[in-house]
């Protein structure tokens, strides 16, 4: 994959508050055209990451391209081929809901009105109620409509759907598929793990301001361990003897869990085959369990 093929390229990024380092050597790249799932809980250098990317915060060292160029220097040509919604809005107080989203994407050189209107109609968001009336999850509606009525090659969406009910998430899930299949690039940073696996291409782990994991939901579940379920004929089989089984527990009906390297598959199968397997179920590594892999003893 060449630099031109990256609409986001950040290598060995520092940034540090007085003595405290937030991103401490990262590296993270963003291909066009797809969606990158940012994964990392508060305190992990998340939000500061995109902050430096919106150009709102100035790195202490590495180097970082935006879309070809330099989000500090050149943050008001960026911006308006950019999209952002952050995870609590803040709304004009006197301005409707259909005045800010207008005012938002004249910034970004104009807006799609057949498409502010669908999303309007989809997202079931009043334009003429003003920005003090909104709830939070009505204000976050007024930014996604803003985002994704404006023609822009990129969408930095921080937490996004924060406020939003199942309904609306199911709704934000379709656009952001609608938004990959336009061949437009998507930063989805979310604590939502189910929505991340639901819509990215790859995800990128975070962990104390560096890059801990990145690749493909099924290349990650490759380097995790498989859970299995069994139900044996062998009520109290000494599974725990069999050296390819990890954590392996085994109840007074036969009941049976363990955990066991991809490789070691089949090597599990043939040792359980002898026990007399009743029912069987083998689960790869969810995004929750990757993501916990990184943070659970924290």
């Amino acid at each position: 994959m060449g630099d031109s093929d990256l609409v986001v390229r950040i290598e060995g990024l520092v940034k540090r508050y007085g003595r405290f380092t937030a991103l401490d050597g990262l590296d993270l790249g963003v291909r066009r055209g797809e969606v990158l799932g940012f994964l990392g809980p508060n305190g992990s250098g998340k939000s500061t990451t995109i902050r430096v990317l919106l150009g709102l915060l100035r790195a202490d060292g590495g180097t970082l391209e935006l879309l070809g160029r330099d989000p500090w220097r050149d943050v008001l040509a960026l911006h308006r081929r950019l999209a952002y919604v952050p995870g609590d809005v803040s709304l004009w107080p006197g301005l409707t809901g259909g005045e800010a989203i207008d005012l938002l994407g004249s910034l970004r050189g104009g807006i799609d009105t057949r498409r502010r209107a669908e999303l309007l109609e989809r997202f079931e968001l009043d334009p003429t109620k003003r920005g003090r009336q909104y709830s939070k999850g009505n204000r976050q509606k007024v930014a996604i409509v803003a985002a994704l009525a404006a023609d822009v090659e990129l969408l930095i969406l921080d937490e996004p759907t924060s406020g939003l009910d199942p309904l609306m998430e199911a709704v934000f899930q379709d656009e952001i598929r609608r938004v990959k299949e336009q061949g437009r690039t998507v930063l989805l940073s979310s604590h939502i793990l189910t929505e991340v696996e639901a819509l990215a291409d790859r995800v990128s782990i975070i962990r104390q301001g560096r890059i801990v994991q990145t690749g493909t939901l099924a290349e990650l579940q490759g380097l995790n361990r498989v859970e299995i379920t069994a139900t044996l004929a062998s009520r109290h089989a000494d599974v725990a003897t069999l050296p390819m089984l990890h954590d392996a527990r085994i109840d007074g009906q036969g009941r049976m869990s363990a955990t066991v390297e991809p490789e070691d598959i089949n090597a599990a199968m043939a040792a359980l085959v002898p026990l007399g397997i009743r029912a069987l179920k083998v689960s790869p590594a969810s995004l929750e369990d990757l993501f916990l892999s990184h943070y659970g003893e924290g």
